[in-house]
């Protein structure tokens, strides 16, 4: 089989993301980039292609560009990546998916929720694959997590709590990776919530099984003339009668990227932290507490498929990045990933963020999530 080939849409000059998703989804030799719209200036955009090393007639000046010419290559992209900022997912992925080509695109889908239901209607009507990157769900831990809950190990889940503490904009935005974040016009109504809120969101529901049906928002701009949040409290209600609390911060100073999640059933509880990935934590009810390494021989299938290397060697977010690239590989070859988010994690994230903005400046208390 020849490896899949992709073009990309952003990921120039100082991105952050576009190299990410590169490596990541090259790790397995499955795919391929060789083309993309890197930046909407020419120039940045010729730059990115050196620094990717593509072939420099298909570093293009803009999508419409690259779209237009690798229709008529006998080697053109096979599917499109979009790594730009929020405001420019939703006419990245129709013009993409106008032209016959799948997507797979940085989260959250789009910038408001209005956009994220027409853009189901464009993969609906396409009929083509649209995959999104919450990149914590392809963690083979977190696979593990899925597996052991829906098996039942720890019984009815009662108490889900997820949390995602950043320090980075603690201070004035500065740069080009915070200034779009901070600014309604390119990230959407949602700062703080959308950035990783929304992973919070799609990983406890991912985790646990259950989805959540009703919330009580606390959304605060805590840096003074910011126009989006950067602090945020959302109180959950589960599908199940379970309740939850999800925190998202980027303003606590000292944390990194500490995404954790801990649930709580019946006969036991389970810890995950994305800075400590390759270990899983469960405690039994009756005292018993499990390490579950990754690597290790008592993974399940799909933890263990998603696993490079034995215990002990480390893997982290670059490798969890790629399963995910891999199962987007799998659909396009006819293959099934029934655990690859979708559009249907890109309604339910971004109902999740419009509902707790809107919830949150009125001052509503619970609302239902209604997608």
């Amino acid at each position: 089989m020849r490896r899949l080939r992709m073009g990309m849409i952003g990921g120039g000059p100082g991105s952050f993301i576009g190299p990410i998703h590169r490596i990541a989804a090259e790790l397995d030799r499955e795919i391929e980039l060789v083309a993309g719209a890197f930046s909407s200036d020419a120039g940045r955009s010729k730059e990115a292609g050196e620094n990717y090393r593509i072939d420099p007639a298909r570093a293009y000046p803009s999508l419409e560009a690259m779209l237009a010419a690798e229709k008529t290559r006998g080697d053109g992209i096979d599917f499109v990546a979009i790594v730009s900022p929020n405001f420019h997912h939703l006419p990245a992925a129709r013009a993409a998916l106008a032209a016959g080509l799948p997507v797979i695109s940085d989260k959250p889908a789009t910038a408001t929720l209005a956009e994220a239901r027409e853009l189901a209607e464009c993969v609906k009507t396409a009929g083509l694959p649209y995959a999104l990157t919450h990149t914590y769900s392809g963690y083979p831990l977190v696979r593990e997590a899925r597996a052991r809950i829906a098996a039942g190990e720890l019984g009815t889940i009662r108490k889900v709590v997820v949390e995602y503490p950043q320090g980075w904009l603690a201070g004035q935005a500065s740069g080009k990776q915070a200034e779009w974040r901070v600014d309604p016009a390119k990230s959407g109504p949602g700062g703080c919530i959308g950035d990783i809120g929304t992973h919070a969101f799609q990983l406890a529901e991912f985790i646990s099984g259950v989805k959540v049906t009703e919330i009580l928002a606390d959304l605060g701009a805590v840096v003074p003339g910011r126009p989006v949040d950067d602090d945020c409290t959302v109180l959950l209600r589960f599908e199940n009668g379970s309740r939850g609390v999800l925190l998202a911060s980027q303003i606590e100073v000292g944390e990194m990227n500490g995404l954790r999640i801990r649930l709580y059933g019946e006969r036991g509880g389970m810890i995950w932290k994305q800075e400590m990935p390759n270990t899983l934590t469960i405690n039994s009810i009756d005292g018993r507490t499990e390490v579950i390494h990754a690597g290790g021989s008592q993974l399940g299938p799909d933890a263990m498929s998603r696993t490079r290397t034995p215990a002990g060697h480390p893997e982290g977010y670059l490798e969890a990045f790629a399963n995910l690239y891999r199962d987007f590989a799998a659909v396009l070859r006819g293959q099934s990933a029934p655990l690859l988010p979708g559009i249907e994690d890109a309604l339910r994230g971004m109902t999740f963020i419009d509902t707790a903005v809107a919830a949150s400046k009125a001052g509503k208390g619970w609302v239902p999530l209604t997608v």
